[in-house]
This record gives structure tokens, C-alpha cells and sequence, in this order.
């Protein structure tokens, strides 16, 4: 599945200006993520073990494991394979507790497994990104055009996701009054934000898209469809109950694109090739969770009728 087109020249321009808004923008969706973490919702972490080791597990070392087979089997461009692995390396995204609510997942849970994978995230994302991309044969020449290190994106991950999360979580704490009436409109916005984050990546490499959208498409369909697939086999060896199965479902077919497309702009100089992956990850992302999510609510549902029946 290789591309003809050079597309490690084609790059997405940013001032320094834009890019800090970027930066601070993610790390705002990230604060308004914290102020929605109940402190109840990591006993999730001590009454359920067991699940939150198999979302930890599903995201971080199947997930990245999953994805170079993929990339193996299917050999596509080396910086479509980056993005594919960069997006894989990341942690869960925020619009997973969502999806989980919407389908009678274990929210608590959710909400828990994406505060834990965001932790985590500063050694995972860099070590998983850095350790599959050397294994990949064509990358290491695009990786040594750019200035990538190990402690850098370490560093970054830590100022964009943890620390922002670590000020939510204390401001919910201290200022619960506040953060009762900011919740919903911080909420709201941090999806806008988002959103516009993917919608960018897409627009600045339209025309680069649409020539090679049946390789971004079908990557990313096979791509998503192996990280749910992922979650569902982990919860099922960890035999989990459905609820908490549904939960390390989404989060692991769930990723943090716009991380994926912060990390791009910040170590890739805007490469358009792996922002056509995060970006389109993250439009499919929505459209694959909402199916799955009413897909076991539908479930519910009839199951719920055959019982009254």
C-alpha cells in the first residue's frame, strides 16, 4: 500500500504565536477535563483493579503491538505509518467518558482510565512512538530530519496534558462551587476546541487529503477497527464484567488525536502526511464511537424487551 506522492514535503506553517495557542489550547481541554473527575471516581482504580490493569494494558502495549502488525502486513507510506503509530502511542481521548455514558459503559471507570492513561502517558507515548517507529522499515530517514528526543516529547506531554489536569483536579477541589458553574460551559468548549483542532489538520492538507483519501480512509477504518477490536479480546482474557468491558472498549477505540496533532506541530514541523492520519482519526473516531456506543445501548435495549417479554 505504498503512495506515490512525496508526502514528507508536505507541511502544515505555523508562527511561534500559533503554535503557543495550540499548545495552550490542548492544555485547557485538558483542564476541563479534570474539572469533571469526581475524587469518587478513582476508587475505580482500587475497587476494580483487574479492569483499570486491562485499560492500561489495551492502550499501552496492545494497542502500539496491534498497530505494527497492521502496519507490517499493509506496508504503507513510512510517515502515514508514523502517524499511524504516533496515534496509537497516545493516550485515551476525553470524548470516551461520552461514548461510555451513552453506552451503559462504567463511567466511573472511564473518567478514571482516562486520568490514569494521561498520567502515564509521559513515558509511554515517547517510548512507544520512539521504540515502534526504529522497527519500521523507510522511517528512520524521515525520523532523522527531525529533531525528536525521548526526554523532549516527555517533557511536552507532562506541560500539555498532566500538569493541566493536575490544576483542574485542584481547582475542583478547592473551588467546587466554581467549577459547578464553569464545568458544563469549559466542557462545551474543550470539545470545540477540538473539534476545530482535527478540522484544521484537514483543511491545511484538503487537496493532499482528497488524493490520497482512499489510503487515510481505509488505514484508519482498519486502524480504529483493530483498537476496539484490541479492547474487546483484553477485556474478554481479563474476563471482565460487561459494563467495564464496554469501558476499556472505547477507551482503547478512542485515541487523543489532538495530541497526536499537537505532537506533529511541535517535533514534526506540521508534517501533512501524519496530520492527515491524527486529523482523520480523530473525525472517525466520533463517528465509530457513537456506533458502538449505541450499538450496545440498542443491545440493552432489546435484551431488556426479551426479558419483559
Amino acid at each position: 500500500m505504498e503512495s506515490s506522492t512525496s508526502l514528507e514535503k508536505i507541511q502544515i506553517a505555523f508562527s511561534p504565536d500559533s503554535l503557543f495557542l495550540l499548545n495552550f489550547f490542548l492544555g485547557f481541554i485538558m483542564f476541563g477535563v479534570a474539572l469533571g473527575i469526581d475524587s469518587r471516581d478513582f476508587h475505580q482504580l482500587r475497587t476494580n483493579p483487574k479492569a483499570a490493569i486491562a485499560g492500561a494494558f489495551s492502550q499501552f502495549i496492545l494497542l502500539p503491538l496491534l498497530t505494527f502488525i497492521l502496519i507490517l502486513i499493509f506496508n504503507p507510506h513510512p510517515i502515514f505509518a508514523l502517524g499511524m503509530i504516533l496515534v496509537a502511542s497516545c493516550p485515551g481521548g476525553n470524548i470516551s467518558n461520552f461514548f461510555s455514558s451513552i453506552a451503559g459503559a462504567n463511567l466511573s471507570l472511564s473518567v478514571s482510565l482516562t486520568a490514569l492513561a494521561t498520567f502515564l502517558s509521559p513515558i509511554f507515548t515517547p517510548f512507544n512512538f520512539e521504540f515502534y517507529s526504529n522497527l519500521v522499515s523507510g522511517t528512520k530517514e524521515f525520523l532523522t530530519v527531525f529533531e525528536l528526543s525521548f526526554l523532549n516529547m516527555l517533557k511536552t506531554i507532562l506541560i500539555l496534558l498532566v500538569i493541566p489536569l493536575i490544576l483542574g483536579l485542584v481547582f475542583r477541589n478547592y473551588l467546587p462551587k466554581v467549577t459547578r458553574q464553569i464545568e458544563k460551559p469549559i466542557r462545551i468548549a474543550s470539545m470545540l476546541v477540538l473539534l476545530g483542532f482535527i478540522i484544521m489538520g484537514l483543511l491545511n492538507n484538503f487537496d493532499a487529503f482528497l488524493e490520497h483519501i482512499d489510503l487515510v480512509f481505509l488505514l484508519v477504518l482498519m486502524h480504529n477497527g483493530l483498537a476496539l477490536l484490541g479492547g474487546y479480546l483484553t477485556s474478554k482474557t481479563f474476563k471482565l464484567k460487561y459494563d467495564l468491558s464496554r469501558t476499556v472498549v472505547i477507551e482503547t477505540g478512542i485515541q487523543n488525536s489532538g495530541l497526536g496533532l499537537i505532537i506533529i506541530f511541535n517535533f514534526f514541523d506540521g508534517n501533512g502526511g501524519m496530520a492527515m492520519i491524527a486529523a482523520w482519526w480523530g473525525i472517525w473516531h466520533i463517528i465509530s464511537g457513537m456506533s458502538i456506543a449505541y450499538f450496545f445501548k440498542y443491545r440493552d435495549r432489546k435484551f431488556s424487551a426479551r426479558s419483559l417479554s
